[in-house]
């Protein structure tokens, strides 16, 4: 089989970043604590475990005492800091800049929809940790929706400001926005602000193209990662023969059988090395 790894696919700016601020840390101090996994990626965040890198809850911020705590990319709500401040907790803040910008741009929307008396409206996956550090720019003062069926929980009597979190998709971005506008009282009170972050939103095009030249298409990604579930997606509407695993143990034989070509990729949060483990693991069925 020929099998071929997409070079467009890995970490983001935002996740290299992350973790390069991580390892420095960690070869300077021997231990960093991470508010959450700093990456959606169980391997990786093995892999920096052995390097001294900690993965705490908010509920251990009392706890750490000296420690240094990191703040990954997907950033936090300004009440996190001022928690960590007051206890005397020393942050690394790793917030990828494209959040930290849609975190002032979420300020900013609030501050105007409260002087014409509207709302501001979100899409993002909730309880995601990029959505949690957005919402809670505002005290959580903002409508998220997932789907279309969430649509329903709009007012569309009031100004409407709608944004999205970074790794969304574009399309379902579009159509909703589309459709809260075709809802709303007053359209030209309708205000669509894409903030979706390109780095990752383009890669959408290219694993389709990617996807529809192999004859398999296996897509790295840890569970975890609500950005992983949206560019498999893309990746299985280009090629129905598309798998998800999260290591090589989990590819399957029966995936390979009578193929000629085998296409590696993975998220914004997969590692290439991973990735490279795994397309090893693949010729490795294919040499048996």
């Amino acid at each position: 089989m020929r099998v071929t790894i997409d070079d467009n696919s890995g970490f983001c700016f935002g996740v290299v970043r992350a973790i390069s601020e991580a390892e420095a840390a960690l070869e300077r101090l021997g231990e960093v604590c991470s508010l959450g996994d700093i990456v959606h990626n169980r391997i990786e965040v093995q892999r920096l475990e052995t390097l001294g890198l900690r993965t705490v809850s908010y509920d251990d911020i009392p706890t750490l005492g000296s420690a240094t705590l990191l703040i990954r990319a997907h950033g936090e709500p300004p009440r996190t800091y001022k928690h960590a401040e007051e206890l005397g907790v020393k942050l690394i803040d790793a917030t990828c800049p494209v959040v930290a910008r849609l975190q002032r741009r979420v300020r900013d929307a609030y501050n105007r929809m409260q002087c014409e008396g509207g709302s501001v409206v979100l899409l993002g996956k909730r309880g995601h940790a990029e959505v949690v550090g957005l919402t809670g720019q505002v005290e959580d003062d903002v409508t998220v929706v997932e789907s279309f069926s969430d649509l329903d929980t709009i007012d569309y009597s009031r100004p409407i400001y709608f944004l999205s979190q970074t790794t969304q998709s574009i399309e379902l971005f579009n159509e909703l926005g589309c459709e809260i506008k075709r809802r709303a009282a007053n359209p030209d009170a309708v205000t669509i602000d894409d903030t979706i972050c390109r780095r990752v939103a383009g890669r959408e095009q290219s694993l389709s193209e990617f996807s529809r030249g192999v004859d398999v298409v296996i897509f790295v990604s840890g569970r975890k990662s609500s950005n992983g579930r949206v560019l498999c997606d893309v990746c299985r509407r280009a090629n129905e023969r598309c798998y998800m695993v999260e290591e090589p143990s989990e590819l399957q034989p029966e995936w390979f059988e009578g193929v000629e070509s085998v296409g590696i990729c993975g998220a914004t949060s997969t590692p290439r090395w991973l990735m490279e483990q795994v397309a090893s693991a693949v010729q490795g069925i294919d040499n048996e």
